[in-house]
């Protein structure tokens, strides 16, 4: 059980704050501010950032309207392979598993929307961009992790390698290789 813990820990809490605070801004606006109102708490900003509450029945960026249910399906057949995935990560490898959490609790948090109240609220807006919310930063930001992540071990890996003096192909593709031209 404990081993259980160790392996999800991360994901839990990590995917928790942003589900709490996905919901938590999604409610006040949905209490405050008009469906289609514009709220700026300073003139000067609006140019730049805005609170616009907004319903999304579709993807990122206002795509594929009117097709929730297809998207809570794939946000939980996302949110199901997350879960089977994760314990496999090693607790080493941390960019990995922040992405995935911060990914799944941007997913859930969209996906309590569709099921709750049949679309998803989006209320931030900044200059010309579509109109988001906390989940759909988080997915983003999730991504953006991953990439980097992936970016930093391959970095590392090429270090090692480098360090070593070993060769960027790997000895048995280079065994095949001679065995093929009879050196």
């Amino acid at each position: 059980m404990r081993e259980l813990i160790r392996k999800y820990i991360l994901l839990v809490i990590i995917a928790a704050v942003i589900i709490t605070l996905d919901q938590w801004t999604k409610s006040l606006v949905r209490s405050n501010i008009v469906f289609g109102e514009t709220w700026v708490p300073w003139d000067w900003i609006a140019p730049y950032a805005r609170i616009v509450y907004w319903h999304n029945s579709g993807a990122a960026f206002g795509l594929g309207q009117n097709l929730s249910t297809i998207f809570a399906i794939m946000a939980g057949v996302v949110g199901c392979a997350i879960i089977v995935y994760y314990p496999q990560i090693p607790i080493e490898d941390w960019p990995l598993r922040v992405a995935l959490g911060m990914q799944f609790g941007g997913a859930m948090g969209n996906l309590i929307d569709r099921l709750t109240i049949g679309f998803v609220t989006d209320f931030l807006s900044v200059g010309n961009f579509p109109v988001f919310n906390v989940a759909d930063s988080s997915v983003s930001v999730g991504v953006a992790v991953l990439i980097i992540g992936m970016w930093i071990e391959d970095r590392r890996q090429k270090s090692r390698s480098d360090e070593n003096g070993e060769d960027e192909i790997a000895p048995e593709i280079i065994q095949l290789g001679e065995e093929r031209h009879g050196d």
